[in-house]
């Protein structure tokens, strides 16, 4: 079988709700950095062949798929066909994960996979909120009723049910959205996002047209007093906004090709696709996920987590990287080396394939072999993919 090889990735910087890219409609976001990976690659725009597009909340400005509404607001030609994914907070992994198998296959040489979300524009839900609230009833089903009786599918309460399982109090998240702040920080300082950021000509509220090209949710200035003094989400908890992930607007794209692509089209990949899994979970806890997934990933893979020399766990919630940590004894050195979504933000169906830029990225600043990127996702799943660096 074929290799998948990433040769080409771009992200757009972070927009934070109501902020820089909240003028932006998604499907143009996405399109300016789809133009943007296109360009950076230097293929001929002409030889994509499929954009698999992940977004979680398919509706309004997201709507009508807007893989190829993605395709028709950019530079690519009418010819390239988009189709859009749905795997919650890991669509856009998803989108590589399939966009890897096509290329193995031989079906296709050259695919696009990327991911997008205006959590300013498509609020959070807001496809599943707003029929029902319009009598066109819900997804919970009564068979998913009958397994489930009376229990809540929930982040916010998954997140409390996996701290109090693994044992994390407020002062421990906390002080783990602290780290996370300043290693964003001091990645964005030091130049380590240039290679992955696409600068975007916006236009602010007040009319300024400005270019955004620094994440907007890092918080240079952060401190644990400040961090400490934000409201927890219910009484009683452990989880406030500022030990969770950033409401963020955003978009990211690989550009996905096996060996014959590479040939064809004379580029030099930066990374090969390892080991893809993906796995089904508690969907009460919700959050647990990544732990069993990376394990079977890795088994798969026949390797040990020692074997990884960095690791990017979706921060959705603080405790689910610390748990991922504990559970399976990790490095915490080598966890979000330049940050997570406490600090720059998760744009939710974008975010997997924001994470791989940045895994990639990274792999190379550092000179490492093997990354490992994995994220829960809502329904209790977790995408798991092993890159290696060349």
């Amino acid at each position: 079988m074929a290799e998948a090889y990433i040769a080409a990735l771009a992200r757009s910087a972070g927009g934070r709700r109501g902020g820089r890219l909240a003028g932006v409609h998604p499907a143009d976001l996405a399109g300016k950095v789809l133009s943007a990976l296109v360009e950076r690659s230097g293929i001929d725009p002409q030889a994509v062949e499929d954009v698999i597009m992940g977004c979680a909340c398919p509706g309004g400005e997201q709507g009508a798929n807007i893989a190829r509404n993605a395709v028709l607001a950019s530079g690519l030609p009418e010819s390239v066909p988009g189709t859009h994914v749905d795997r919650q907070c890991g669509s856009s992994q998803q989108a590589l994960h399939f966009a890897a198998a096509t290329v193995m296959s031989g079906i296709m040489d050259v695919v696009i996979a990327a991911g997008v979300e205006s959590m300013t524009r498509v609020p959070m839900g807001l496809p599943w909120t707003l029929p029902a609230q319009h009598g066109f009833g819900t997804y919970r089903s009564p068979g998913i009723e009958a397994r489930y009786p009376g229990k809540p599918f929930s982040q916010f309460g998954g997140a409390e049910m996996l701290a109090e399982k693994y044992g994390f109090e407020r002062p421990e998240l906390d002080a783990f959205a602290l780290e996370s702040h300043r290693r964003a920080a001091a990645a964005s300082q030091a130049g380590k996002f240039d290679a992955e950021i696409v600068p975007l000509e916006v236009v602010t509220p007040e009319g300024e047209t400005i270019v955004h090209k620094t994440d907007e949710g890092i918080r240079f200035d952060a401190s644990l007093e400040k961090i400490s003094s934000v409201k927890l989400l219910q009484e009683g908890g452990v989880i406030s906004a500022a030990n969770a992930s950033q409401i963020c607007d955003g978009a990211a794209a690989l550009l996905v090709v096996n060996e014959r692509g590479l040939k064809t089209l004379g580029l030099t990949p930066l990374a090969r696709v390892h080991q893809m899994t993906v796995l089904g979970h508690d969907p009460v806890i919700m959050l647990e996920a990544p732990i069993p997934a990376t394990q079977k990933a890795l088994d798969k893979a026949s390797m040990k987590l020692s074997d990884i020399d960095l690791y990017e766990v979706n921060e959705a919630f603080a405790p689910v990287p610390l748990a991922w940590t504990q559970a399976l004894d990790a490095d915490p050195a080598r966890l979000n080396v330049h940050g997570g979504a406490i600090a720059l933000g998760h744009p939710l169906g974008g975010s997997g394939a924001k994470l791989m830029a940045t895994l990639v990225s990274a792999l190379h600043d550092r000179g490492g072999r093997y990354g490992l990127q994995t994220m829960c996702e809502a329904g209790g799943m977790a995408n798991v993919t092993i890159v290696e660096r060349l």
